[in-house]
């Protein structure tokens, strides 16, 4: 029988893979692209304001932004924006990557676990904008896209510092070493939650005199909690990756408390607006429909995921230095290699897989369910087109408006069209190969899809939970 070594033998004599600290042509030019972007942009804010800022950027994207945290809220993106925003997406994934590559940061498996927390901490601070409890001096810094911005900077800034006071213990087995870097951590992590929650949530408080403070007083003593129990249970983890999720995780769960908080006892929002009651069976029909579909991905690929774990290769990359042009002229000379023989079930038991999945599907549960029941709108003028042509054929087939909605059902083509998509995409990264060089690509195409599917699919289910 052929061995993966006799395999990888084969392609000795082909072209080698770039070496992950060069950047490749398209790299160069996307970087270089966006430097003179923000040259012109910034001489022209200089020097044509009125061109560059009142007659474009301003009515594009910062109106809509100042609309958005006014007490009117919800102001709907414009195929200029939203152009604007998916350009600006994907020169961020080929830049970054790069960038990344170039660092020698991790890419692998738990650096997505820590940066799921961070997409989960998005709408978790939107939703308590959305329920008018931050300060309007702030509530700004949590409209899309300053939000993605802002936590950007909260993400960058606690990598730095978690890398650079703890990773010298981090191939240390020692057990002084990692009390070491446990101790450190938590008392940096720590005093970087107080200034969170000062800079955020204290502020806000006085915009609330008669709020009830329960759940709140829970908040920061159950957030430090996480914050220790994760660097206990992360101890073989690098530590700038370690830092991530535990910080991302303690945030997120500070603000689910004040959720908690609104939910017990709910605050006047801004419009004079006192909720009454808030309907929980939402959050199980959008929380458990992915979750169902994940677990049966789960169960169907992880047996393949462990027997590729055992042979020290990963779901969909391949052997370091050959190139993808040269795996895919071998044809069936690979087809015996693990890569081959396990990436496309392993694959589906894939955090990068399961997290796109749940989002997508999240993101498309939670939109018909807020649309076709309880009469929420559609920001997006994409998936508005989507929605309004469902109206159109549930219309015709003479259909009666659902629950609070003013309109037939049309959301249900969203969640159709949404499931297709996730469909389509489960299909191309269990088909898709990638060099090791390419890793970081795919791990920030991921962070983008959930970017677009998880954040706002969770938004969705805390407005309708709190009913804002």
């Amino acid at each position: 029988m052929v061995t993966a070594a006799e395999i990888e033998a084969l392609f000795e004599d082909d072209e080698k893979s770039l070496h992950p600290s060069i950047f490749s042509p398209l790299e160069k030019v996307a970087i270089w692209f966006a430097v003179a972007v923000f040259t012109i942009v910034s001489f022209g804010l200089i020097f044509a304001n009125d061109f560059f800022w009142t007659d474009g950027l301003k009515p594009i994207v910062w109106d809509p932004i100042v609309k958005d945290a006014g007490t009117a809220g919800d102001a709907g993106y414009s195929p200029e924006n939203t152009a604007l925003y998916a350009t600006t997406v994907l020169m961020c994934v080929v830049i970054l990557q790069a960038i990344f590559r170039k660092m020698d940061l991790p890419a692998d498996d738990r650096m997505m676990f820590a940066l799921i927390s961070w997409v989960v901490l998005a709408p978790v601070l939107r939703v308590l904008e959305d329920a008018d409890f931050f300060n309007s001096d702030l509530d700004w810094l949590l409209i899309s896209p300053i939000i993605h911005l802002h936590l950007a900077l909260w993400l960058v800034f606690t990598a730095f510092i978690s890398h650079q006071l703890a990773s010298k213990w981090d191939d240390s087995t020692e057990d002084d070493d990692r009390e070491k870097s446990r101790t450190v951590l938590f008392i940096v992590l720590g005093l970087l939650l107080f200034l969170h929650w000062s800079l955020l949530y204290q502020p806000s408080y006085s915009s609330h005199p008669d709020i009830e403070m329960f759940w709140i007083i829970l908040s920061f003593p159950i957030a430090l909690y996480c914050l220790f129990w994760i660097l206990v249970r992360t101890a073989d983890w690098p530590a700038l990756t370690r830092g991530l999720i535990a910080f991302g995780s303690a945030t997120s769960v500070m603000g689910v408390f004040h959720w908690f908080q609104f939910i017990a006892s709910p605050w006047q929002q801004e419009s004079g607006r006192v909720v009454d009651s808030q309907p929980l069976w939402p959050a199980l029909i959008v929380l458990g429909i992915p979750a169902l579909v994940c677990y049966y991905l789960y169960r169907y690929g992880k047996d393949d995921a462990r027997h590729m774990k055992m042979t020290d290769y990963e779901p969909g990359i391949l052997p370091n230095d050959i190139t993808l042009k040269s795996w895919e002229e071998a044809g069936d000379k690979v087809a015996k290699h693990p890569v081959e023989q396990l990436s496309r079930k392993a694959l589906l038991a894939n955090p990068m897989v399961l997290a796109m999945v749940f989002g997508q599907l999240c993101d498309g549960v939670a939109t018909m369910v807020g649309v076709d029941l309880f009469g929420y709108g559609e920001k997006h003028p994409v998936s508005d087109a989507v929605i309004q042509f469902g109206i159109g054929i549930a219309d015709s087939m003479g259909i009666e408006p659902l629950m609070d909605s003013a309109n037939p059902p049309g959301a249900w083509l969203f969640a159709v069209v949404k499931a297709c998509l996730v469909a389509a995409i489960v299909w191309l990264f269990v088909e898709m190969r990638v060099e090791r060089r390419q890793i970081h690509m795919r791990m920030l195409i991921v962070l983008a899809v959930l970017i677009v599917g998880l954040a706002p699919g969770l938004r969705d289910i805390g407005r309708l939970t709190l009913d804002v």
